[in-house]
């Protein structure tokens, strides 16, 4: 009986041995990534989608959450990766640009016929619908100073908690709303997407992670993230 239980100990010792040095080379282990809504559009998909295919034995936790929860998140150590709009400010983070794109107008569908050029201040006396909702200051805020910079406030502003719930506000014609033109991409019921004539300084997605963070999963994420960022940038998404 010892002896068997001896073999199986040291078979243990040998498969713990094997699998500490798959994770020490950066072929197996888990990493941890959050991002905010708005990023499900655009290049991370397609950077999720080759991680994957390119590290099967590495498991990817994913989940959505705002830039306040991914800056408390990366900070605390509970995820390893924090795609944020617009970057994390924190001296033991580092951030770097994934993506730059303009913004756009998210409009109900009775503006799918109009031909003349949109212009931001056109919409001065409509229902902005902004998220989210809280912490602030956030991306509303931000939608707010570019609305500012065109001479005007919004006179009625709706404030929903996310992106999601923001779309489906503006599917049923509560208001507009402005967002990254990737979200373009996700045609939907009741909504038409529009470029706008102005100020126009758009947004970027950017990569965080901790300055003392050495996994080899998390570099070998931001190289293909680098590599397939640079392949996508034939221009912003329209």
């Amino acid at each position: 009986m010892l002896l068997e239980r001896a073999r199986e100990i040291l078979e243990r010792v040998d498969q713990t041995e094997r699998e500490v040095m798959r994770i020490g080379q950066g072929v197996a282990g888990r990493l941890r990534i959050a991002f905010v809504g708005t990023a499900t559009f655009g290049v991370l998909p397609n950077i999720i989608r080759a991680f994957r295919a390119a590290h099967p034995d590495i498991e990817l936790a994913l989940s959505a959450m705002n830039n306040a929860e991914l800056r408390r998140a990366l900070i605390q150590r509970e995820i390893d990766i924090a795609v944020a709009r617009p970057s994390i400010e924190d001296a033991e983070v580092k951030a770097e640009t994934l993506m730059k794109e303009p913004l756009v107008l998210a409009l109900p569908d009775s503006y799918a016929n109009r031909e003349q050029p949109f212009h931001l201040a056109d919409f001065k006396n409509a229902t902005f619908v902004l998220f989210p909702r809280r912490p602030r200051p956030s991306y509303a805020d931000y939608v707010l100073d570019v609305c500012k910079v065109d001479g005007f406030v919004p006179a009625l502003q709706v404030m929903a908690q996310d992106y999601l719930t923001a779309m489906s506000l503006v599917s049923v014609g509560v208001g507009i709303s402005v967002v990254p033109a990737s979200v373009s991409e996700n045609q939907r019921p009741g909504i038409v997407y529009r470029k706008y004539e102005g100020h126009n300084p758009g947004t970027e997605l950017s990569l965080n992670y901790r300055r003392d963070n050495r996994s080899p999963h998390l570099f070998g994420f931001l190289e293909l993230a680098r590599k397939i960022a640079r392949a996508s940038h034939s221009g912003p998404p329209v």
